[in-house]
Parts: structure tokens; C-alpha cells; sequence
């Protein structure tokens, strides 16, 4: 396949293969600009991976503080056991919002592929290469 021929700022020519039956790729075909935008919308908008482990430092140092105080007897054993219950349903929302994440992601990576398929297979003939 043929590569793009969109010209980059620096004024090299974009590398990415060209979609069959254009002279741009997905990156640069004017027909994709909306989805492109949209996408790009969405940047930086999400939280991204490192910020669950912020709260996960977060709930192991007050894990740490916890343990720490119902062994040296200024929190009670009974009391210490709630707030370490309590850390655990946290930790575990943060485990659940992240997979959840990622696994919207996921379709939504699926999804694009599924479209840049469909526009690649609409000449009618499946060419793999």
C-alpha cells in the first residue's frame, strides 16, 4: 500500500500507510476530521493510569498510620478494625474503577479498529496486506 501524502510541519512526509483507495491515512483523511477532533476532545479529560496508585499510596499510608496506632494502644483494636474494613472498600473501588476503565477503553479501541475495517472492506474485496 501506498503511503501517506499529507507533509508534516517540520516538512517530512507523514509515514503511516495510506487507507486503500486514498492518499491519506486514518490521521490525516479529511473525511475522518470530526472523529479526530472528538477524540482529541476527550484528551487528558480521564484519569489516567498513575492516578489510582496516588490513592493506593494514599489508602496503604493510612494503613501504615492505623496499624501504627492500635499497636502502640491510642486506637482501639475494635476501632482500628472498622477504618482498616473501610480502607479495603476503598482499595477495592479504586481496583473496580480501574478495570472499569480500562475496559472502556478497550472498546473503544475495538470500536475504531471495527470502523477502520469497515472502511478498508467497503471496495468489496478483503485484501489482508
Amino acid at each position: 500500500m501506498a503511503r501517506c501524502a499529507s507533509i508534516k510541519a517540520d516538512g517530512g512526509r507523514c509515514g503511516a500507510q495510506a487507507i486503500r483507495d486514498s492518499q491519506w491515512c486514518f490521521s490525516h483523511h479529511p473525511d475522518y476530521e470530526e472523529q479526530r477532533r472528538g477524540r482529541a476532545s476527550r484528551g487528558g479529560k480521564r484519569g489516567g493510569r498513575g492516578r489510582p496508585m496516588v490513592e493506593v499510596a494514599e489508602i496503604q499510608g493510612q494503613l501504615a498510620d492505623l496499624f501504627t496506632s492500635v499497636l502502640d494502644g491510642v486506637i482501639d483494636p475494635r476501632t482500628g478494625a472498622v477504618l482498616a474494613q473501610i480502607a479495603n472498600a476503598r482499595a477495592r473501588v479504586v481496583e473496580t474503577a480501574l478495570k472499569a476503565r480500562e475496559q472502556a477503553e478497550l472498546e473503544e479501541r475495538l470500536q475504531e479498529l471495527e470502523t477502520l475495517l469497515a472502511t478498508r472492506d467497503e471496495g468489496g474485496s478483503r485484501s489482508w496486506g
